[in-house]
């Protein structure tokens, strides 16, 4: 078993190169701080207590400064036990590497709180008819026998939310080392930045059947879309399997091909106007190098008739 603290982000959507938009939750999970090592034989079970972002010292417990300064740390925020993770030792950090994209993990989180509720909403019973005549359209139904008391465990209206809830099974899409970010698959239960500990998947077996996502790197797909953007100016010949700087130098080869012939167009725009082509400004390069070389052959065959004529 492993596990890591962390705490939720958000979420986004992920892309991957089959072209799948996946949900995914952003957990942010900085390097953690082994405070405790719990095994068999001292404590009767075997656990690893983690703990992450330091605590101001005003503000912490004699009880949580003691147990860090036996870990050399400072004293921590959020602190939670991993039940079954051994092979760490005390003061140890714990990082995203933990985790590999393609594993199962279950997350627990606090839930949402959604302050008093009533009974249609907290336990999803039905509503009353809702005609003038009705007097109980979303109030709670019979009680039932309530002689005496009523049971703890009767369906009321009452405080709903703030519960510990575990979402079960949920994959690992990407574990980004550089940034402590994991990337898991779906919702986990909380508010954004509230704390969450991811484990080791209790019923998954840890790993999935399935090979792992293989997610589209958008920097560097938005790089080389500016490059195609600019590549279609100059008449480049690019696409998207092609490395960055191969699509550089294509681009930059093409852009000196592009001057070089935007040059010479000017150039025989020039000359056209001097023999006197009409609609030189339409014509493509090609267009207008063929109506130049006609015209130059028609002027030349003019003056030769001119110059017999005058003999």
């Amino acid at each position: 078993m492993k596990g890591i603290l962390g705490r939720k982000a958000g979420m986004t959507t992920a892309f991957s190169e089959a072209g799948h938009a996946i949900p995914v939750t952003v957990v942010e999970v900085k390097p953690n701080t082994v405070l405790q090592v719990k095994t068999k034989a001292a404590n009767g079970y075997v656990a690893t207590q983690l703990g992450v972002e330091d605590k101001k010292e005003q503000r912490a417990t004699k009880a949580e400064l003691g147990n860090a300064k036996k870990a050399n740390t400072t004293a921590k925020y959020f602190i939670r036990e991993i039940r079954d993770m051994g092979g760490y030792d005390i003061g140890q950090t714990i990082d995203a590497s933990i985790f590999t994209a393609g594993e199962l993990v279950d997350v627990t989180g606090i839930s949402k709180g959604k302050g008093f509720q009533g009974a249609i909403k907290r336990h999803n019973q039905s509503r009353g008819p809702m005609g003038h005549g009705s007097k109980s359209h979303r109030v709670t139904g019979s009680l039932g026998d309530i002689r005496g008391t009523v049971k703890k465990t009767k369906k009321m209206p009452g405080h709903m939310g703030t519960d510990q809830v575990t979402m079960q099974n949920l994959e690992i899409i990407a574990a980004d080392v550089a940034n402590n970010v994991l990337l898991i698959r779906g919702s986990i239960p909380g508010p954004a930045k509230g704390f969450v500990w991811v484990r080791e998947a209790n019923k998954g077996q840890g790993k999935s059947t399935k090979q792992p996502v293989k997610l589209v790197n958008v920097q560097e797909e938005t790089i080389k879309n500016k490059l195609i953007e600019q590549g279609h100016k100059v008449g480049a010949l690019l696409n998207s399997t092609m490395q960055i700087e191969e699509m550089k130098q294509v681009l930059a080869d093409a852009t000196i091909a592009h001057d070089k012939q935007q040059v010479e167009h000017e150039a025989m725009l020039i000359e056209a106007k001097k023999i006197g082509i009409t609609n030189y400004k339409k014509l493509s390069s090609a267009d207008l190098k063929s109506s130049i070389e006609k015209t130059n052959i028609a002027l030349a065959r003019k003056a030769a008739k001119a110059n017999e004529g005058n003999k």
